[in-house]
């Protein structure tokens, strides 16, 4: 206990850190905040407040808004439907992958084009949210100029939390986009639990205990997916410069089993809610788009999980494929005189690593996979559906992903000081200390 106020001391002594803290912070009490405000023309006490399927899997991960069309109903979801869209075209596109190579202004290009693109997502998906999830009875004026006036309002509640995002990347700790989802979920985490514990019972309470200790065991093989790495050792030539020698020494290229993080399953997710979306517009006049809307509105039916798994491992290798270059990796090791024992430098490096990235990259996606459609199973043996949402899935994965990021980057400050890490023995390993390494 002494050494965790010791590490909360060495924390708030550095301003720098301290700043950033209390930005991050200011910044998710605005978007909570935003969260309950009610779209103008809804009167809430007509809404059920209580989202089911995959809408409630929405509404906990933006934090409830998604119930209480709220302005930030739709969240930052538009925004990375828009970076979904946007990567596939820097993969297949020559256009884009000219604008990626340009460094740092084709970077504010593409970033210019998924701020546009996401303000023409959130016009459609604002339709659909409108039309298919508040209740007529809610409306207190005309249905067009209310659906014209809410899609305006969600579109700007959508940039305002795109640029909540920008900021607390700027200006504050760990990657803003994935924070506002973290908190949004970790916000409806208390209430899920009080829930559980109340429909269960006295009766129940040894079926509570042993949820919580099964929940304790989902978390701890999570974290053991988004830290297990895989060490390419990398030796490098000695050189005499001026009389010294440098060099001669072995490090390590840690390759993450996880890679890219949490982004594959906030992808996936993001294009899961899309068919039951478009589905509520069409449910009436088709019984294809009824039964689309049905099926995809269930988080434990089998299209669902088959479909969201197969997303994941796709967006995986592709995400890994984006943010990980192996000619890159082999190129730098030649020029600093590094080189893998037994490999040749160059081509056949470039290709080894490549190798070993594609052997961990398809057991790391599966697990993960497994991981994010595990809520359907739990729900089926008993659990609610909302603390289900928990053990494994978007939820756990993005709030374990983003902690230990935001921990990593906190400990990074803290080293820099010359203070002690944040644990005894070891470093917190996040997916920006990949980047690094891999850079």
């Amino acid at each position: 206990m002494k050494r965790f106020f010791s590490t909360i001391k060495n924390i708030f002594s550095i301003e720098e850190l301290r700043d950033r803290i209390l930005n991050t912070i200011g910044f998710l009490i605005i978007f909570r905040l935003g969260s309950f405000v009610v779209l103008p023309g809804v009167d809430p006490s007509k809404l059920s407040g209580d989202a089911q399927g995959i809408f409630g899997l929405l509404d906990t991960i933006l934090g409830g808004a998604f119930s209480n069309a709220s302005i930030f109903a739709l969240g930052i979801m538009p925004y990375i439907s828009a970076s979904i869209v946007i990567q596939l075209l820097t993969v297949a596109v020559p256009y884009f992958q000219k604008m990626q190579k340009e460094g740092e202004s084709g970077r504010k290009k593409i970033t210019q084009i998924t701020r546009v693109l996401t303000i023409a997502i959130t016009f459609v998906q604002g339709v659909s949210y409108v039309a298919g999830t508040i209740p007529p009875e809610a409306i207190m004026m005309s249905q067009t100029f209310f659906t014209f006036t809410s899609v305006i309002v969600l579109t700007a509640g959508t940039i305002f939390c795109m640029w909540l995002g920008e900021k607390i990347t700027d200006k504050g700790i760990g990657n803003g986009i994935s924070m506002l989802i973290m908190i949004g979920i970790i916000s409806r985490f208390p209430g899920s639990i009080v829930a559980e514990a109340v429909s269960l019972g006295m009766s129940g309470f040894l079926f509570f205990i042993l949820e919580i200790v099964a929940l304790f065991f989902v978390v701890m093989v999570t974290v053991m997916l988004v830290q297990a790495t895989r060490r390419i050792p990398v030796q490098y030539a000695k050189q005499v410069v001026g009389g010294r020698v440098y060099g001669g020494q072995r490090q390590y290229i840690p390759l993450k089993v996880n890679a890219s993080g949490v982004m594959p399953i906030i992808f996936a997710q993001s294009l899961m809610f899309l068919p039951a979306l478009l589905a509520n517009l069409w449910a009436d006049d088709s019984d294809t788009a009824a039964y689309i809307g049905t099926v995809f509105s269930d988080f434990q039916s089998w299209q669902y999980n088959l479909t969201f798994a197969l997303l994941i491992i796709v967006f995986t290798f592709l995400y890994t494929a984006i943010t990980i270059n192996p000619s890159q990796i082999a190129d730098d090791m030649k020029r600093n005189g590094g080189f893998v024992p037994g490999i040749k430098p160059g081509k056949e490096t470039s290709d080894f690593i490549d190798n070993i990235l594609t052997k961990i990259t398809l057991p790391g996606s599966i697990y993960l996979a497994l991981i994010a459609i595990l809520p359907a199973f739990v729900a089926r043996a008993g659990v609610g559906t909302q603390f289900s949402q928990f053990f494994g899935g978007t939820s756990l994965i993005i709030m374990v992903g983003v902690i230990l990021d935001t921990l990593q980057q906190i400990e990074s400050y803290l080293l820099m000081r010359h203070y002690e890490g944040m644990m005894k023995s070891g470093k917190v390993k996040g997916s920006s200390s990949q980047r690094t390494a891999v850079a």
